[in-house]
């Protein structure tokens, strides 16, 4: 069972990553491709190009922590990005949805306050 943080910060990479790459592959993604730092503590996605599979990579205070998943039936349904985006930030919440099966463009929210920062 995987447990989020609700104010963990998840991103999707847009393009479909090589399954075969590892810890230290997947962070120079997140590094050169993403423009972001992996040691950050936020938690990076990536998926095959089938759409069948799914690594998570994070930094947990003293080394890198990988999650994979392979779908038997079906693909994972990422939400659209900007022609320009490398990576697509969603909450914890999307994220669990999204590994559940969840297609997040069907997904109606109501409306919520959120404080301008």
């Amino acid at each position: 069972m995987l447990t989020l943080p609700a104010g963990l910060r998840v991103f999707l990479c847009v393009e479909p990553t090589d399954m075969r790459k590892s810890f230290d592959t997947l962070a120079a993604v997140v590094r050169d491709q993403l423009a972001l730092d992996p040691l950050s503590g936020q938690l990076f996605v990536f998926r095959s190009r089938r759409g069948d599979r799914v690594k998570l990579l994070y930094w947990d205070d003293d080394g890198y922590a990988l999650f994979y998943k392979r779908l038997e039936i079906g693909c994972y349904r990422f939400p659209s990005a900007p022609a320009d985006a490398a990576s697509v930030s969603i909450s914890a919440s999307d994220l669990r949805m999204l590994l559940d099966g969840v297609d997040l463009a069907s997904v109606r929210r109501g409306q919520r306050y959120v404080r301008e920062v």
